[in-house]
């Protein structure tokens, strides 16, 4: 047998080489950090569905914020869980509710070294649990609900968001926020679009870590997860209405549309490492059936490599602690 000439494993010969060759890489300003903060917690609240992560209370938020900052992550992504619910969850867009509060307390004490990111929807603040008001039929109104998302959103630029992560949905709402923020004199204020959301049964840790009140699903905005085409029209549609940032949620499942979208996008890129991707690493690793940090890194570096310029993972902090 005559020798092979060509031989793809002189590149994998050490770990050395292995590093130096490596097409694909993690640093710490790629990941940023999704944070809960409710409202009547005086310390952490533990959620029993994602090991490790907790409901916030404002001075641990701050604590762990703080963490972050230190261990060089890019930002954090922050979801508020108020007290009171309403109909048109009117908590989302007083200056005293939750989030606003945070997202201040936040931009003051770590602004310099994160960027302080807000979700702006409503599925936490509504005591239906849907991303929008409902009309008179018990259905999703896009287009009243787009005028909560434009308060919204000036309501968090107002209190310092330097990115707002607009996850409802709703058909035109990149255009809305964005007229909406520059008539308020926010210009700089950057949106995020979850362009490509699909409906997911990845989400049903982050139900409990919200406290959902939601009863049914999301399929009438939210995508069939059948669709890969339609991921890159909502994509396109977005670019288009003036998104600063796409985004692909869930990820590791969606892998094919997140590659999709790198591929036509002129913006940065992002994708969500969900609750329920997080839950099942965390449940295999602790039955001792995977390594736990090496899945962890996989699981980022194949999100990473399909094409995301920057990852949200719960392990965002720990990861940077392993690759600083």
């Amino acid at each position: 047998m005559t020798p092979p000439r060509i031989r793809p494993r002189r590149l994998r010969t050490t770990p050395a080489m292995r590093r130096l060759v490596a097409e694909t890489r993690l640093h710490p300003a790629d990941l940023v950090l999704p944070m809960f903060v409710r409202e009547d917690a005086s310390e952490p609240v533990p959620i029993g569905s994602m090991p490790g992560v907790v409901q916030h209370s404002m001075e641990s938020l701050v604590r762990a914020a703080d963490e972050a900052a230190h261990a060089g992550i890019g930002g954090v992504m922050l979801f508020g869980i108020p007290s009171v619910r309403d109909a048109t969850g009117s908590q989302a867009t007083d200056p005293d509710g939750i989030l606003n509060r945070a997202t201040e307390r936040l931009q003051r004490e770590v602004g310099d070294a994160l960027v302080v990111q807000t979700d702006l929807c409503l599925d936490e603040f509504t005591d239906h649990g849907h991303c929008g008001v409902l009309d008179a039929a018990g259905h999703v109104d896009n287009d009243t609900t787009l005028e909560r998302y434009a308060d919204m959103a000036v309501a968090q630029a107002n209190a310092g968001s330097s990115i707002l992560g607009l996850s409802g949905m709703m058909d035109g709402q990149v255009a809305v926020v964005r007229d909406a923020l520059d008539t308020a004199g926010h210009t700089d204020t950057a949106v995020l679009a979850y362009a490509a959301k699909y409906s997911s049964a990845f989400y049903g840790p982050f139900r409990e870590a919200v406290d959902s009140q939601l009863q049914g699903d999301r399929r009438t905005y939210q995508q069939d997860p059948a669709n890969r085409r339609e991921g890159l029209r909502e994509a396109t549609l977005d670019l288009a209405e003036g998104a600063d940032i796409v985004m692909v949620k869930p990820a590791m499942s969606y892998l094919d549309v997140l590659s999709d979208v790198a591929e036509i996008s002129d913006v940065p890129v992002w994708a969500y490492q969900i609750s329920g991707e997080y839950a099942m690493i965390e449940a295999a690793a602790s039955q001792g059936w995977i390594d736990r940090r090496a899945s962890i890194l996989e699981s980022v570096l194949g999100i990473r490599r399909a094409g995301a310029d920057t990852v949200l993972t719960y392990w965002a902090t720990e990861i940077a602690g392993w690759i600083k």
